[in-house]
């Protein structure tokens, strides 16, 4: 089954996982497909496509609520989300990298970087819907790790 597949479930059932006080961990968990097997930027690349495509936005939207409702109540029912959520997405980016690079400081800053870039494109996405000019800064992003001799995430 494609992941694009597998996001229709997910979508229809709601949330497909939920870590142990029920919150809902789904974006991760789908971010991993694309970038199964792909390294560095082109891992990035084909997360950057999904997070852009316009069928996904209602589950994001709802990700970006969940991701935010820690840092205005962090005592609240969804304390811990943000940070859960962190650790989700730079473990989907570890898991594009070779051992040696996953396990080193540099890795982590690499990963940190990317992951920077891509939720604040997804944000500013899904505040503007201009998907034109936030595809075309993440691209120059990914270019110029590319130039400068990085590997992205």
């Amino acid at each position: 089954m494609r992941w694009g597949d597998r996001l229709g479930e997910v979508l229809e059932r709601g949330v497909q996982q939920v870590d142990e006080a029920g919150r809902p961990r789904v974006v991760a968990h789908v971010l991993a497909q694309p970038a199964q097997g792909q390294a560095g930027v082109a891992a990035a690349e084909l997360v950057r496509a999904w997070l852009a495509a316009a069928e996904h936005r209602p589950l994001l939207r709802l990700w970006a609520e969940a991701y935010a409702r820690p840092l205005v109540e962090p005592g609240g029912s969804w304390a811990g989300f943000a940070r859960a959520t962190v650790d989700d997405w730079l473990d989907v980016l570890a898991a594009c990298r070779p051992r040696p690079e996953r396990d080193g400081p540099e890795g982590a800053v690499r990963r940190t970087l990317a992951l920077a870039v891509l939720r604040g494109a997804l944000l500013d996405l899904l505040a503007t819907d201009d998907e034109q000019r936030v595809t075309a800064a993440v691209h120059r992003h990914l270019e110029m790790l590319r130039r400068g001799g990085g590997d992205g995430a």
